[in-house]
């Protein structure tokens, strides 16, 4: 039937879909990774297909999304504002909750003004489509979250992709630029892929040499990285160089939504013409709610951000002891490169099997013949989930070939 719809007139632009038999291939090998239903969570367990895992896979950095405060909080306002908003903010949707959020990020990260988005994503593709115009150039590096580059795509100016992390092609590229045009540099604070830092020192010092904004997606930065966990600049002490951050609440806050600090009159700007803060519905107040209880929790316990650290640092020595290639991890996000995208679903399942559950990262999400099990970690995990982390990734590196008994890479990439 399929087939007999796509040979029709109609059915053509459907042709692509019905040509798409990557997804059903894995799923008959047993090895897709994906979609996988979570039937119960304490955070760093859950349920899946009947049994307990631990979640190595989780962005729940903070360890806040099953904390019976911001639970509590989620359900006290349901009593007060409903379900919903039922509008945009800048119609029927703002509530006293959504101003008080606004007041509260923007005193947290030192910045004169927030304007909150219904999600992450959406904060970097309508901010970047709002403030680079049709005469303005956006250099966004190549390695940036896909939400930054529809952003730059749906904008109106001219974008200019820069080698990953490369100061120097960025230099070039600056260079060449006409001195009177506007510029934007847009970068992701921490790269969600590789959990590598991007290197704001230079970023600044070129923003600064030749007069161009500087942008900052901060989602796996803020609550994570940084003093108090206010994100990738304040790592250096730049925070104050910084002329546009944004984060997400579906990371360390345990909620879903998204912000955008910087100075007044452009925040301003972006709240009055973004098409994605004005024509979508604004966050529920349970969402609002779960943040701003985050956001206190994270101010007070500071021992989670320590812990966080900690951790980071123990798995990342003790993998690359093992001799994983872990990449330029610097934070929470840990890779672990296998290799060619079927072997890296082998592992992924091997690793299920071993009652470890992280993420399969496959082309496009890396270059080919990279692909990797992202691992990420949380303030909450025990010394004993972390072991049994390493004891799996050990079993299974082994019985795939990636390391030996020594700790010995037995992989070229």
């Amino acid at each position: 039937m399929s087939d007999l719809k796509a040979e029709t007139d109609r059915g053509k632009v459907f042709k692509k879909a019905y040509d798409f038999t990557m997804a059903d291939d894995v799923k008959k090998s047993g090895l897709y990774p994906y979609f996988k239903p979570l039937q119960a969570t304490n955070g760093t367990v859950v349920n899946i297909e009947g049994r307990d895992v631990i979640m190595a896979g989780s962005n729940n950095y903070l360890g806040l999304t099953n904390d019976p405060r911001t639970i509590e909080a989620a359900q006290n306002v349901i009593n007060i504002y409903g379900t919903g908003c039922t509008g945009s903010r800048y119609l029927n949707g703002t509530l006293d909750l959504h101003l008080e959020l606004e007041e509260k990020l923007a005193d947290f990260m030192r910045k004169d003004a927030c304007v909150l988005f219904s999600t992450g994503y959406q904060t970097n593709e309508g901010s970047i489509q709002t403030i680079a115009g049709r005469n303005d150039i956006i250099f966004s590096d190549k390695d940036n979250h896909a939400c930054i580059v529809v952003g730059t795509q749906l904008s109106n100016g001219k974008t200019v992709r820069y080698r990953h992390n490369d100061m120097n092609h960025l230099r070039l590229l600056l260079e060449k630029a006409d001195p009177d045009t506007g510029k934007i540099i847009v970068t992701d604070g921490v790269f969600s892929m590789s959990g590598m830092l991007a290197n704001i020192p230079e970023l600044v010092k070129l923003a600064n040499e030749f007069g161009a904004g500087l942008y900052i997606d901060d989602a796996h930065a803020v609550g994570v990285v940084g003093e108090g966990g206010r994100g990738s600049a304040s790592v250096f002490g730049l925070m104050d160089d910084v002329d546009l951050i944004s984060g997400t609440f579906s990371k360390s806050f345990a909620s879903l939504g998204g912000f955008i600090v910087g100075e007044r009159a452009v925040i301003e700007y972006i709240r009055h013409k973004s098409p994605a803060h004005i024509f979508s519905a604004s966050m529920p107040p349970a969402n609002v709610a779960t943040v701003l209880k985050s956001l206190e929790i994270l101010q007070q316990e500071t021992w989670r951000l320590e812990r966080l650290e900690q951790i980071s640092n123990y798995m990342r020595d003790q993998l690359s002891a093992l001799g994983f290639n872990v990449l330029n991890s610097q934070t929470p996000i840990i890779p672990v490169v296998v290799g060619e995208m079927m072997d890296c679903f082998k592992f992924w399942k091997d690793l299920f099997e071993e009652g470890v559950y992280a993420n399969a990262v496959v082309p496009p999400a890396v270059p080919q013949g990279q692909s990797l099990v992202r691992t990420s970690y949380m303030a909450t995990h025990t010394d004993e989930h972390l072991d049994q982390i390493l004891d799996a990734f050990k079993k299974v590196g082994i019985k795939h070939g990636i390391i030996d008994e020594n700790g010995r890479s037995l992989i070229d990439i």
